[in-house]
């Protein structure tokens, strides 16, 4: 039980969802599972043919998908750890930018991107793992376990930096190399207007998910409060 300090001094007791029982064992099986979906993916792309082994890799690690992976992996190793942990910015940012991205990557996928690719064996494997699984594990671990109260407008801000910066990555590696990891970011086959209109509409969904992560937070919180009150 967490306190908070109200008006005329009394304090009261609120329940943390962060300490429900089996907290720290969903945020394990969570980091176990997305742990393994990329180090799938990665041994997949090592051992495979085509370009050289650093380009695959510089590659590999430019897909939203595979940074909203670690992402998620990170928060989830860091809550196994300690359920009750988020006091640091940094957390709370990593928090926000994992279940926000692996949202917008899940949903992307299913409606933009799956109709476009045929995979088979273990590809086909990592690919449910990472786009599907993953997110459903990310999203109900943030929703039931949570922990509460670690999102506000100056988080959701800071977490527009990654995306941002993973655009700029992108249009500025695929000048370079030309390679885009994403249809709807390719300049070559769209043009940097399009492009950029597209970055305009990824961006605004991740502020929506964000905008609608934060107001969910405070709803949870306020619907999970049970306060006892000591004067």
């Amino acid at each position: 039980m967490a306190q908070e300090k109200v008006a005329g001094g009394a304090v009261r007791q609120v329940r943390d969802l962060a300490l429900l029982p089996g907290a720290a064992w969903f945020h394990l099986a969570t980091a176990v599972v997305t742990t393994a979906a990329l180090v799938l993916q990665f041994v997949l792309t090592t051992t495979t043919t085509g370009q050289p082994l650093p380009v695959r890799w510089l590659r590999l690690a430019s897909y939203f998908t595979i940074q909203s992976n670690l992402l998620v992996a990170a928060a989830a190793w860091a809550l196994w750890l300690r359920p009750a942990r988020g006091a640091r910015l940094l957390f709370k940012v990593v928090r926000l930018d994992g279940v926000v991205g692996i949202t917008v990557t899940g949903l992307v996928y299913l409606v933009v991107l799956r109709p476009t690719v045929d995979l088979d064996g273990w590809w086909a494997v990592a690919d449910a793992l990472l786009h599907y699984v993953v997110p459903v594990l990310a999203v109900v671990g943030w929703a039931v376990y949570g922990p509460r109260r670690r999102t506000d407008r100056r988080v959701v801000l800071l977490a527009l930096v990654w995306p941002v910066a993973w655009f700029a990555w992108t249009l500025a590696h695929g000048a370079v190399a030309g390679f885009y990891p994403y249809p709807f970011v390719d300049v070559d086959d769209l043009g940097y207007g399009t492009v950029l209109g597209n970055a305009a509409l990824v961006t605004a969904l991740l502020l929506a998910a964000a905008g609608a992560y934060l107001w969910a937070d405070r709803w949870l919180d306020a619907r999970a409060r049970r306060p006892r009150w000591i004067a």
